[in-house]
């Protein structure tokens, strides 16, 4: 069996796609018998400060003879001062996926990401990519695609969404309020729709980014919209089956998602999806099963949107559609099966 040290930015326990990914994964290796050792990175991530690097130092400091280090990728920035002793314990990158591609950063930023990730990413034993979109991301800066492996989130059996039974649509939404999932443009497309009955439920964290949050309440308010829109900020798992529960929409206006578990949930339970094509969703998402438009083209999203809000049937059709792509979905088991022949590549 294999001892591993998943290294990943504190707090190991925060409410995110990724990171829930990376939990998932912790439980099923550890359910075949690995030995998986949780290191939380302290400071500032993925833009790293002194107190980032140091504890990316200590990190590898501390690893035991023969253990395999995957770093998730958010804070694999953090070890550019470390890149040779990442080098020579053979760590793995656990890749959601590229960090310059978060929106809000400048230019400068972005440029300084990137320039650590040339750096970092020919250093790494293998990738570990979350979705065929971030391995071809991957590939095109210029890692070979023979070090790159994919395994894709899994899914969780789920009953199959009632939607609102009301007259009007309820659509939910969930992500962080930060500028990568784009709820902003969302918001834009539903303030051209106001003839129509709908209502929103924003799902995520309010905390990660207050000033986004805030700017984000305040353009409801000036799209005269506040009163459809409710900003739910992160919820218990039994008041969140109820949201999915309760859908007749699911809409995500992301700019880029290196997977986009949402979505496949989503589609777990049937639930038709208006998306802007923000990297792996496309691959997700069945034509049949909803509407999806380039990122950023929130007047696209609002003329898409138009026909599954006001045309029960349409997402009827829509809903039979998603629920077929749903049961196609890989479960938690296999996923975490792929994952540890991912390393066993490396210990071999």
């Amino acid at each position: 069996m294999t001892a591993i040290a998943l290294i990943v930015p504190a707090p190991y326990d925060a409410v995110s796609g990724g990171y829930g990914y990376d939990r998932r994964m912790v439980a099923g290796l550890r359910a075949r018998g690995h030995t998986v050792r949780v290191v939380e990175l302290a400071g500032r991530h993925p833009l790293p400060d002194a107190t980032a690097e140091a504890s990316a130092w200590q990190a590898i400091a501390d690893l035991a003879p023969g253990e395999i280090p995957v770093i998730d990728g958010l804070g694999l920035p953090s070890f550019a001062r470390a890149a040779e002793a990442i080098s020579r314990a053979g760590a793995v990158g656990l890749i959601h996926h590229p960090t310059p591609l978060e929106k809000g950063l400048s230019e400068a930023d972005a440029a300084l990401l990137s320039e650590k990730e040339a750096l970092l990413l020919p250093l790494l034993a293998r990738l570990i990519a979350t979705s065929r979109a971030t391995a071809k991301a991957l590939a095109g800066m210029g890692v070979s695609e023979a070090r790159i492996g994919v395994v894709e989130p899994g899914t969780d059996a789920a009953p199959r969404a009632r939607g609102s039974r009301s007259a009007g649509c309820a659509i939910l939404s969930i992500g962080a309020a930060v500028p990568r999932k784009g709820h902003d443009l969302l918001l834009r497309a539903l303030g051209r729709l106001t003839d129509l009955d709908w209502r929103l439920t924003i799902v995520g964290s309010l905390d990660r980014d207050r000033a986004h949050a805030a700017a984000l309440a305040a353009l409801a308010r000036d799209l005269a919209i506040a009163g459809r829109v409710t900003f739910a900020g992160e919820v218990a798992d039994g008041a969140l089956e109820e949201l999915w529960a309760g859908a007749d929409l699911f809409a995500l206006a992301t700019w880029h998602e290196g997977y986009g578990m949402a979505v496949a949930e989503a589609l777990k339970r049937g639930i038709p999806c208006a998306l802007t094509a923000g990297g792996a969703v496309a691959d997700l998402l069945p034509v049949e099963a909803g509407v999806i438009v380039p990122p950023g083209d929130w007047i696209a999203l609002s003329r898409a949107m138009r026909r599954p809000i006001l045309d029960t049937a349409l997402r009827h059709r829509m809903s039979d559609a998603a629920f077929a792509a749903g049961a196609r979905l890989p479960g938690w088991e296999a996923q975490a099966d792929a994952f540890a022949r991912e390393l066993a590549a490396v210990a071999g």
